[in-house]
């Protein structure tokens, strides 16, 4: 099979729409007051752009060419998923978009932190460490995982708003001279080869179109003897494509979540290999036995909560609280307080939600399969 053709990155046209759509929303404190400050022309341009992909393309009529046309236009999918969907994450989540493993009484951010500690600890990074962050967000994992180790990281990352929130967290978090940025597409990086001591990347390169591409973009930036350690979004040996609720599973989390093409987790392996990787350790970490499931903030069982601080966080996760938000969004639109699409894209996130917790429970699906790999040193 011939590489597929990659999208021209053209970094001026995205800050000029990034300048219109958002202006100075970046500095705003709150993912809800952020969405406020939305250009309404360059929002609806983000949304149509968006969900072309997706509307009117059911599970049951998915074709390998509309999936082709996702994985073509990778990068401008991702780009204007995050333009839409970053401050719904900020108000909802938090400022690390990603699962994470619970034991028992332990709080979410604490859960959150400690998931991408284990990562660190996991890959051996540690102070003065020269390390990637592919896929970076707004920042959260890289703040976290600086202070923890000590190294200093470069935040990569091909939406311009994310990364001017995440140098704003990072300069008054103090981070400023530990933490970078940088701007690109992670299929095609503008760094020399055998530059970083290390590279991670969480939940993030499932935006990827190939993963042995992105992978192999990974290993060239590694130094010799490099560390890369990911954990991956997989469709598990337990899904079947065949069976149309599964394809239905799979489509709700690829439209909500801003993918163009999941696969399962054998693929992920031998994508890592085929980079050129040697893999030290591969593990679904959602295969743990743990006292609460990865999903559980998405499932609205406020019982599994370990304290009043998690029920308020969680309970905006829960179908009560995105029924609630669905209902406040749209009232916003229809007043004109925030643009024509906020709403839509919420819902949108509200079916993922809903197909990741019946991923989960069926084990269809893992937002946590660890892969743990070294570039060799010759």
């Amino acid at each position: 099979m011939a590489p597929m053709a990659l999208e021209n990155e053209d970094h001026n046209r995205d800050a000029v729409f990034n300048k219109i759509m958002h202006g100075k929303s970046a500095e705003e404190k709150a993912g809800f007051r952020a969405m406020l400050k939305k250009d309404p022309a360059a929002q609806k341009a983000a949304v149509d752009e968006y969900f072309k992909h997706w509307d009117n393309k059911l599970a049951g009529a998915e074709t390998a060419e509309i999936r082709e046309a996702r994985r073509a236009e990778y990068a401008t999918l991702t780009r204007h998923y995050y333009n839409l969907a970053t401050d719904l994450y900020e108000y909802g989540w938090c400022a690390s978009f990603h699962f994470c493993r619970f034991a028992a009484g332990e709080g979410f951010y604490q859960a959150i932190a400690r998931h991408e500690h284990y990562l660190a600890h996991m890959m051996g990074l540690r102070e003065g460490m020269k390390v990637l962050d592919v896929g970076c967000g707004v920042g959260g994992p890289a703040r976290e995982i600086a202070k923890f180790t000590g190294a200093n990281i470069v935040g990569f990352n091909n939406n311009d708003y994310q990364i001017e929130r995440a140098a704003r967290y990072a300069t008054k978090e103090g981070l400023g001279t530990q933490l970078g940025f940088a701007k690109g597409d992670f299929m095609q990086m503008s760094f020399p080869p055998n530059v970083f001591d290390a590279v991670y990347a969480i939940e993030a390169t499932v935006h990827a179109p190939s993963l042995e591409g992105v992978y192999s973009e990974i290993f060239r930036v590694l130094k010799p003897g490099g560390v890369f350690g990911v954990y991956e979004w997989l469709m598990t040996d337990r899904y079947d494509n065949d069976n149309a609720q599964h394809r239905e599973i799979r489509l709700g989390i690829e439209q909500g979540d801003g993918i163009s093409n999941m696969v399962k987790v054998d693929v992920a392996l031998a994508a890592i290999q085929k980079a050129g990787f040697l893999l030290e350790h591969h593990e679904d970490l959602a295969e743990r036995t743990d006292a609460r499931p990865w999903y559980y903030p998405l499932d609205g069982d406020l019982r599994m909560a370990s304290s009043i601080g998690d029920v308020i966080t969680i309970a905006r996760m829960t179908q009560l609280g995105r029924f609630f938000v669905h209902n406040l969004l749209g009232g916003f639109e229809s007043i004109g307080l925030i643009p024509r699409g906020t709403r839509k894209t919420a819902d949108s996130l509200s079916v993922a939600a809903d197909c990741l917790v019946a991923g989960g429970k069926q084990k269809l699906f893992t937002p946590m399969y660890l892969m743990v790999a070294r570039k060799p040193k010759e």
